[in-house]
């Protein structure tokens, strides 16, 4: 069973001339790295978010797990974990304060919740700054402290926007580096969007290119490079395929 199945997805925002989402049809494995590709205005951030169920479909259906996200919400939102783009923390609490809410968000309490976070803490070099406001965190440490939130609750399925967006190049080495380790070791399926084209191709089993509201390929990174005549990277591949033209929007 896929843990993630869309089909004849279509999204329009009001007032827009085009639609956002113009009949996807996706397909994910479990216990897969897949790469949600494409340049700004695409339809990443709509489809996952539809996903999360912070935007309703036009039509078309998605469930995860075998689960509607018409219909069973709120089972879903316990099986998932996300990790936004933009630094989902409070910056006037510390660390260990940001992570024991979010915990009790998801019902973990007590020395369970005290381990989870310490462990996490270690694995992502923040213990000697647990009690240091989150306002006085580097770029880096946010990004980091963003995605130990997304993961307290060992969700079967990780969506991560923008992981590693402007920070350092250790930072995005650790988090890549832990993400291999967790889909592979914990079984962690997780389906992940970035503008990192080569980060992408070192990291992911397999690769949806959306543009326009409309899925353009997808296989895994060293098919779809064979697939193009000229190509020997996953971002000459994107470029081929979505065209040379700034996206601003």
């Amino acid at each position: 069973m896929s843990i993630v199945a869309i089909h004849g997805l279509y999204k329009t925002y009001k007032d827009a001339l085009e639609p956002s989402l113009n009949g996807i049809s996706l397909e994910i494995p479990t216990s897969i790295i897949f790469g949600f590709l494409g340049p700004n205005g695409a339809g990443k951030t709509t489809t996952l978010s539809i996903l999360c169920g912070l935007v309703k479909p036009s039509s078309g259906k998605a469930s995860i797990l075998g689960k509607d996200i018409a219909t069973e919400m709120q089972e879903i939102k316990q099986l998932i974990g996300v990790v936004p783009q933009d630094i989902a923390l409070f910056p006037s609490l510390t660390a260990t304060e940001n992570l024991t809410y979010f915990g009790n968000l998801y019902g973990l309490k007590g020395k369970a919740l005290k381990d989870k976070i310490e462990h996490y803490l270690d694995i992502f070099g923040l213990t000697n700054n647990a009690h240091k406001r989150v306002s006085q965190y580097s770029g880096g440490m946010k990004r980091r402290m963003n995605l130990i939130a997304g993961i307290l609750h060992d969700p079967q399925l990780l969506i991560l926007d923008e992981p590693t967006a402007g920070v350092d190049v250790q930072s995005r080495k650790m988090i890549s580096d832990f993400l291999k380790s967790y889909n592979k070791n914990a079984g962690i399926t997780i389906l992940y969007t970035s503008h990192m084209l080569d980060e992408a191709e070192k990291l992911c089993d397999e690769i949806a290119i959306i543009d326009h509201g409309r899925i353009l390929l997808q296989g895994t990174p060293q098919s779809l490079i064979q697939q193009q005549e000229k190509c020997h990277s996953l971002e000459e591949v994107f470029i081929q395929i979505t065209g040379r033209s700034v996206r601003d929007n």
